[in-house]
């Protein structure tokens, strides 16, 4: 049986970010991992009934070095990977594992606040869990100065009639 999967364009730009990243890196006599460059991590996103789900594969950074900022309905999550050990240019016959810095801003839907997001970090994994918001409910405004009048159902050429009446 055949399996379906659904394709990201966010993963697939990320993929080849770095790749193009690691490409001009080389040309300009950069090595691979050197600090000053930077990465995006991988991100999956879903849903749930009540909420949504982003999760950044992060190996190797302490959750304390992860910051987390909500500002103006988004999500900015950033965080420093170094190098646990030095190695000679010479000596290295690979390097892929990316290293330095990376910031990456996430737009959340309109309504969410602060308190509607809660974060997790267990095995290299930080999942950021974001409870949807509720969809605003249509209300009704009573028009004129007395509440006597109520509200005012129908169309603009109702009312009209209804006032010369």
């Amino acid at each position: 049986m055949a399996t379906l999967v659904r394709w990201d364009p966010f993963r697939e730009v990320a993929q080849l970010q770095n790749e193009l990243g690691r490409l001009f890196g080389g040309l300009s006599g950069q090595s691979n991992g050197a600090p000053s460059q930077t990465w995006v991590p991988a991100l999956d996103v879903w849903e749930t009934e009540d909420e949504i789900v982003y999760a950044f594969d992060l190996p190797g950074i302490p959750q304390d070095q992860i910051s987390l900022e909500f500002e103006d309905g988004a999500l900015v999550i950033s965080a420093e990977r170094g190098r646990s050990t030095e190695v000679e240019r010479e000596r290295y016959y690979r390097s892929e594992r990316r290293y330095g810095s990376f910031s990456r801003t996430i737009g959340l839907p309109q309504g969410v606040d602060e308190s509607s997001i809660r974060a997790d970090y267990r095995d290299g994994v930080l999942e950021v869990h974001v409870t949807k918001p509720r969809a605003p409910e249509p209300r009704r405004i009573r028009i004129g100065e007395s509440a006597e009048r109520g509200t005012i159902d129908g169309t603009a050429e109702q009312l009209k009639e209804e006032q010369s009446a």
